[in-house]
């Protein structure tokens, strides 16, 4: 996809374990990356990955919203192209107490970047009931959302992700929990999204890749 684009930088956002950024930058010897990521682990991880490439990898702790800052900061003037890999990476999944999945007990945080200090427990203990329904209908496409802010509304305080799945399997009736893979999925995946403002900073990202895309340039 990126092999036909001119010499220049590529925007990672976000950057996660680099596994794009790596091979993009093995495939392309004309390309190099500037990545972007809020996660600090996930950032620490892919700079030792990208040792290796040396001043062909730039990274920033930054949401890619701020992407005018990051080229800012490194004297870049336009992208030769993009890549955004939205939603929750595996290794935020695998860690437990990160509390985004609702296989494994943890405090509920959900934080991509934990420098931030609201958590999906203020969401789930601090939100009025319409205001969460709203949230899981807007976010997780969630057909009984209303029942299931209620529930939680009646348990606070919600102080567990295993707590918080057994309020949601409990709201939901037991006909429709035999269908569509783990009844608290599209709960989890509204709540992290809502905390995250992640479709909130996307469209701002987006005009910002494009407007910094040279002509020729591609954005993924």
């Amino acid at each position: 996809v990126f092999a036909s684009v001119p010499p220049g930088w590529v925007l990672d956002a976000t950057l996660g374990g680099a596994g794009h950024a790596t091979a993009l930058l093995e495939r392309h010897p004309h390309l190099r990356i500037i990545g972007l990521d809020r996660d600090g682990d996930a950032l620490a991880a892919a700079r030792q990955r990208l040792e290796v490439f040396g001043e062909r990898a730039a990274t920033a702790h930054l949401r890619f919203d701020h992407l005018d800052q990051a080229m800012e900061a490194l004297s870049i003037d336009h992208l030769s192209g993009a890549l955004f890999d939205l939603g929750v990476s595996s290794p935020q999944l695998d860690r437990s107490e990160r509390g985004f999945s609702y296989r494994n007990e943890a405090p509920l945080d959900m934080r991509m970047d934990q420098r931030e200090q609201w958590t999906a427990g203020d969401i789930v203990n601090g939100y009025e009931e319409s205001q969460l329904a709203q949230a899981l209908r807007r976010y997780g496409d969630e057909r009984f959302a209303t029942r299931i802010a209620r529930s939680i509304v009646a348990a606070r305080p919600v102080e567990t992700t295993t707590q918080l799945a057994e309020i949601v399997v409990s709201a939901i009736p037991a006909a429709a929990r035999r269908t569509g893979g783990h009844p608290a999925k599209r709960t989890f995946q509204a709540i992290r999204i809502e905390l995250n403002r992640e479709l909130e900073v996307l469209p701002t990202a987006l005009d910002l890749a494009i407007d910094r895309t040279v002509e020729g340039g591609r954005i993924v």
